[in-house]
């Protein structure tokens, strides 16, 4: 078993608070922002903070925004004013607005929501200590070590390990770039180190997240990239299972493929965003893919890796999509039978090329073709499921409600694919893997499955408490910094 070195004496320095100020989170956006929120608590925590998911009590509250899209937007401004009336109902003496969508619109926000007390993008996160402690809510302690995480969901076994920062493809739609800059891949040894901090935490499922995983190392240029990446988490750590989300199909590479097909705790399972199959629209969202490139990948992939389930993600009404790129784009969904597929309505993000460009498709048009896509996708994840009835499945079990036990199947991810209900498995501990045979669907997303056996049983283990680390030959930018 691969093993976990702890600092166990941390140095007289480090006193607890007397009196520790109690901070809650709401974390919006993507996976990526749950790690780096999971960072600045744990940043918190090592100068004497204690969380608190109990809104009412905190102190400090802390919005990490998303500024993907106008929705995610308003979700995060809605965030943002419901902390500040915690300030009049609840505790509150301090709220901190951080995160995408501050790093793109700082000097509006700031104008427009005074019951805000800092404000910091996702480039000044350096400043988060420093700030509060000049305020007067953190004690003036030095931080061991930023890359410790501390978890404050409800599924410790499920987590997440972001693998690099930015991104340099360039989509026309997207203003990621723009609030997270230019890609950067994390040192080997770093990522190593994190995802063995999360098996010591309990870890049974690590989801590898970053805006293209294909992209793992090409700028470090020290022959270390994805497939050397997937390779030293297995080697190095025993966590079950290992899922990629989000990776381009044009950086998909026979080794990748040969490592995914040899290895059996990376699961048969690909997020590859296509975004479209219209040719056209394609270009103009200045994607690295075509629909004859996109087709060929996921027939390689298909043969390479059996039962492979990939989900995708597809962008209704850009600029200029016609009646006829909007058919291509079903039809291709239809061919191609994706297992499962995510799409929302563009919509204009202010620095992006696309923003150039005239959003001429109603929005009743984008509503539209959103529900018939979605409604194909449907019936396509039902007849793709249809094929695993009857069949044995590896599945994690997750939690037990109202005495009937939830999981996932390998060709699930948490929380977008489903789920499985486990018949005879509610005495199990969360984390178990079983086999289950698949005996129904539901919903035409859900399966309905029978206990066969425990494959991996997760018994209660003496687990050493999160501690801080050593420093590992940190870079530049580590860990979104």
């Amino acid at each position: 078993m691969a093993s976990v070195s702890f600092t166990h004496a941390l140095p007289p320095t480090l006193r607890p608070s007397p009196r520790p100020v109690k901070v809650g989170f709401i974390t919006l956006g993507c996976d990526k922002n749950t790690v780096d929120s999971e960072r600045y608590l744990a940043e918190l925590a090592d100068r004497g903070a204690e969380f608190t998911d109990d809104l009412a009590v905190a102190e400090i509250i802390v919005i990490n925004t998303c500024g993907f899209i106008d929705a995610a937007k308003k979700e995060s401004l809605d965030a943002i004013i419901q902390a500040g009336e915690m300030k009049v109902t609840g505790a509150c003496q301090a709220v901190v607005a951080v995160g995408c969508m501050v790093q793109r619109h700082k000097g509006e926000l700031a104008e427009a929501l005074p019951e805000v007390d800092l404000f910091l993008g996702s480039s000044e996160m350096d400043r988060l200590l420093p700030e509060l402690q000049a305020r007067g809510f953190i004690d003036d302690q030095p931080v061991v070590h930023p890359g410790v995480r501390l978890f404050t969901g409800e599924v410790p076994h499920i987590r997440y390990l972001k693998v690099s920062e930015g991104c340099d493809h360039g989509c026309a739609f997207c203003a990621i770039p723009l609030m997270r800059g230019k890609h950067r891949s994390f040192a080997l040894d770093e990522v190593i180190r994190d995802a063995q901090l999360l098996q010591a935490q309990g870890a049974r499922e690590v989801n590898l997240v970053a805006q293209d995983l294909a992209h793992y190392g090409r700028d470090r240029r020290d022959g270390f990239t994805l497939p050397e990446l997937l390779e030293a988490l297995v080697r190095e750590t025993d966590i079950p299972w290992l899922r990629m989300l989000y990776l381009y199909s044009s950086g998909i590479t026979p080794r990748l493929l040969e490592v995914m097909a040899r290895e059996p705790r990376i699961l048969p399972y690909l997020d590859m965003p296509m975004q479209h199959a219209s040719d056209s629209v394609l270009t103009r969202m200045r994607r690295p893919e075509r629909q004859r490139t996109i087709r060929d990948r996921v027939q390689r992939v298909r043969e390479v890796v059996p039962d492979l389930a990939i989900r995708t993600t597809c962008i209704v009404g850009f600029p200029g999509e016609t009646d006829d790129d909007f058919a291509q784009l079903m039809s291709f969904l239809e061919e191609i039978q994706f297992e499962r597929v995510g799409a929302f309505t563009y919509s204009p993000q202010e620095g992006t090329r696309a923003a150039d460009m005239a959003d001429d498709v109603p929005e009743s048009v984008k509503r539209e073709r959103l529900e018939r896509l979605m409604e194909l996708q449907r019936q396509v994840t039902a007849e793709r499921y249809e094929r695993f009835l009857g069949r044995t499945a590896r599945t994690m079990l997750d939690r037990v409600v109202d005495g009937e036990a939830q999981g996932r199947t390998v060709w699930q991810a948490d929380d977008v694919d489903g789920i499985a209900y486990i018949h005879g498995a509610d005495a199990l501990a969360p984390g178990t893997i079983v086999d289950a045979v698949i005996e129904g669907i539901e919903d035409d997303v859900d399966f309905r499955a029978t206990l066969l056996r425990v494959v991996d049983s997760n018994e209660r283990r003496a687990v050493p408490r999160a501690r801080s680390l050593p420093v590992m030959s940190t870079t530049i930018g580590s860990f979104g910094r």
